[in-house]
Order: C-alpha cells, then structure tokens, then sequence
C-alpha cells in the first residue's frame, strides 16, 4: 500500500489541509492503523510516542465528525495533562479544513468551571484525564449520548499510574456501540484484558521497534553521585549539545539537578507534577522556543512531551523499568534524525544496566568520565528569549497580531522572530537571544490591536 495521504477515503479539503500543515506520507503506524479505523473498526495500535499516533485517531475521528451537531462525539483519554493539551492542539490543527471545531481538553490544574460552561455550550471532542473526565461525569456535565469514538492514548502509561478504575467507571457511561481506539508502547496483560473488556474483533496493529534505537547512540557511565552533576556539564559542553532533556527518578533531584545548572550558566528548568499547571506549560513551552535548552524532568512529567529536534537525552538516574529506558532514549533521533543519549548509574545500579542490555539484546561498553573534558568556552546560553505578553486567546489575539505589534513597537524584524505560542490568557514570544540584545524594550506595555498589554521579558 502506498503511505500517501491521497490514497485514503478522505475529503479533498482534508487532504489539502494535510499537505498544508506538513502531512504528506504516513509514518508506518498511520500506514497501518489508519485503513482499519477508517472503516470503523476498533483497532489496537502498539506503538511509541512520537510515532504520528495522533494522526493516526486524530483522521478518523475529524473525518466523520458532523459538525453541526455541538454534541460531544469524540472522548480521548490521556495519562497526562501535557499530553491531553498536545493532543487537543494537533487535533486543531489537522481540522483546520473543517470550521467551527470545539475541542475542549479536561485536565486537572485548570478551572472546573470554564470546563463546564464550554460543555454547556456544545462541544465535539473531548480530550483529558481520566481523573478530571469522571469529575465531570459525576458532575453530570458529561453527556455521551452522541458518541461514536472512544480513543485510549498511552493506554500502559495510564494503567502505570493507577488509572484502571477510573478508567472502567468511565467506559461504563458510554455507549455501547461505538468505535474504540487503543494506543499502547506496550501490550501486556492488562493492555489485553481491557481490551478484551471494552472492544469489539478489534484488529491489532504493531509498528516494529526494531529501528527505535538505530540512531541513538548510547553511552554508559559508572559513577559516583557526587560527581554526576560534574560529568552532566563536561558532556554537554565537550559535546555542544544545544538542548537536552535529563531524566531523573524523582522530583527533588529535578529541582537540584535544574539548579546546580543555572547555577553553573545554563538556561535550565525543572518539570515534575509538583509544580503548577502554569508553571508547568511555561517549562514546556519555553523549552520547545529555544529559550530553556535543558529541561529536567521525571518520566510522567515528560510523558507525552513532543520535542522535535531533540539531540540528546541524559539519563541522570538510570530508569529501574528496561522499557522505560527505551521510552526515554526514544526522545531524540525522531523521524530519522541522530540523536545521542547518556546514561549515568552506580556499583549498586548495575542490575538496572543489566536489564536494559537483556530487553534490548545488546551490550554496552562502559565509557570512562575522565576522558569528557569541560569546555569552558562553549556558550551554555539557550538561542533565544521570550517575550510573555499577558493577553491571548481570549483577547481575540493571533500570532500575527503580535508580530505586527512587535515590529510596529519595537522595530523587531520578522526573521529574528521565533516560535510564538498563543494560549487562552497569555501568549509567548520567542526572539533570537543576539538580535534581542540590540532592542530597546520600553516599559513594560505593548499596544496588539488597539489595546495595552503588559508584557514580560523571559
């Protein structure tokens, strides 16, 4: 079968849309997955993050969704808050071809109220947790009554953090007759009771992960835990690497591990769960701009996270799971890229290392810490800053709207502007780090479509 988008069932304007936004061939788990939910069928799909999962129930659900009808037809159950909000944004964009899609994402951390008044309103797709989505439920706030399609993402993952009951109790609520659509890195025998459970002849698919690591080269390092933090900064300035992501197992060591690096120069900043919603989407989004290059963080926190361009993953802790140590090297080298990744443990940790060599059917030469050599002169500076403008969404702002505001305010041209990101209440900015150094940032206000908004430097 060809992997081109064209020779799918879909609509013109969708294939159009699909070109336009960069989907031109589909990654093996949309070559595979996408012909059997297309014909309705309930489907497993074994496959890793950064697959192209997302399109691959994304398509299906945007291609027989009516949108006249502003009833809820769609659930997506996600383990995390960072990954519903993922979903719920790469959803918007693959249905761009359709107007007026409401896709509302139900997470812990934000206002049950707004959540409620937007599914007042009538909403299509629902993307959350399944925490925040049986609050709902027992709110009576959640009506299934239209609902076709059911879509379990990361269903391991989810059963890892102990949502199977709500899970259960959720799937209860709902039709019987309906689609059911469960992604899984892993198939276990929880995975197959559940789907056994809740699907009906589903067909399974599994995209081989036999090429997970080809472009990931590893290396292994014994040591001491006092001297991680040294060999951490030796490897990345011997290496110029230009954003990381490191592993730790738990979240007091993120906030150390980010510390003792901004201490030591770098743009860096811990993501865990004990930090604020907002806090925590800042983290993210300020390490996807190029403002923050290492991100430290703890295998939940970072579930889910999409970074493209990632060079390199370091193992501060190394995982006690062999599957999630591949989970976690599996960041970088996406889509065909390089990617390097670290792994750090000690004498008592060598059984974890053991394990990871037996799952993945290969060893590792140990690599000596002396022979990485700090290299003072590198630049530890992330590439760009941000501008946080305190209005968006909701105040009818665009990316574009900033732009123009940007260059009519303060002279900056177009090609040093970067990502820009524009959420509910507030919107980021990025700007190239050397280009900004040369702008003159008057106060602390910036007039967007003919009002004053408060902006800060990042």
């Amino acid at each position: 079968m060809s992997n081109n988008f064209s020779n799918l069932s879909l609509s013109e304007p969708m294939i159009a849309n699909l070109t336009k936004i960069g989907y031109t061939t589909m990654t093996p788990v949309q070559e595979e997955a996408l012909p059997i939910a297309l014909e309705g069928n309930d489907l497993i799909a074994q496959a890793k993050t950064g697959s192209g999962k997302t399109a691959a129930f994304g398509i299906p659900i945007l291609h027989t969704l009516k949108t006249e009808e502003f009833k809820l037809q769609a659930v997506i159950m996600c383990p995390t808050r960072e990954l519903s909000h993922q979903v719920a944004d790469e959803l918007r964009s693959l249905g761009k071809f359709k107007e007026n899609i409401k896709i509302l994402s139900l997470v812990g951390g934000e206002p049950v109220y707004g959540q409620q008044k937007a599914l007042e309103s009538g909403v299509h797709i629902a993307v959350g947790t399944p925490g925040r989505i049986m609050d709902h439920i027992t709110k009576g706030n959640l009506k299934f009554d239209s609902m076709k399609m059911l879509v379990l993402d990361e269903a391991d993952r989810m059963l890892d953090m102990g949502f199977l009951d709500d899970i259960k109790a959720i799937i209860e609520y709902m039709p019987a007759q309906r689609q059911t659509l469960l992604f899984s890195a892993t198939f276990e025998d929880e995975i197959e009771k559940l789907s056994k459970q809740f699907q009906r002849d589903a067909k399974f698919v599994k995209v081989s992960s036999d090429d997970d690591e080809v472009n990931v080269e590893q290396h292994f390092f014994k040591v001491r835990e006092n001297e991680k933090i040294d060999l951490v900064e030796a490897l990345l300035t011997s290496n110029k690497i230009s954003a990381c992501l490191i592993f730790c197992n738990m979240k007091i060591t993120c906030d150390e591990v980010a510390k003792s690096l901004y201490d030591r120069g770098f743009d860096s900043m811990a993501l865990h769960g004990d930090l604020e919603q907002r806090d925590r989407n800042e983290a993210l989004t300020l390490f996807s701009n190029g403002t923050i290059n290492i991100l430290v963080a703890t295998d939940v926190a970072a579930r889910g996270l999409d970074i493209k361009e990632l060079p390199c993953v370091i193992n501060y802790d190394i995982s006690h799971k062999a599957e999630v140590h591949i989970h976690r090297i599996g960041r970088t080298a996406r889509a065909g890229a390089e990617g390097v990744a670290y792994t750090m443990f000690s004498d008592r940790e060598q059984k974890f290392c053991d394990a990871i060599e037996e799952y993945s059917d290969r060893s590792f030469e140990l690599q000596n810490q002396n022979s990485v050599q700090n290299n003072k002169k590198f630049n530890k500076n992330a590439p760009n800053v941000t501008i946080k403008i305190l209005g968006g969404k909701k105040n009818k702002l665009r990316a574009g709207d900033l732009v123009g505001a940007l260059i009519a305010e303060f002279k900056i041209k177009s090609e040093n502007l970067g990502k820009i990101t524009v959420l509910d209440k507030v919107s980021y900015v990025a700007i190239d780090r050397d280009a900004s150094s040369k702008i003159s940032f008057r106060g602390d206000r910036i007039k967007v479509k003919g009002k004053i908004f408060r902006f800060i430097n990042i």
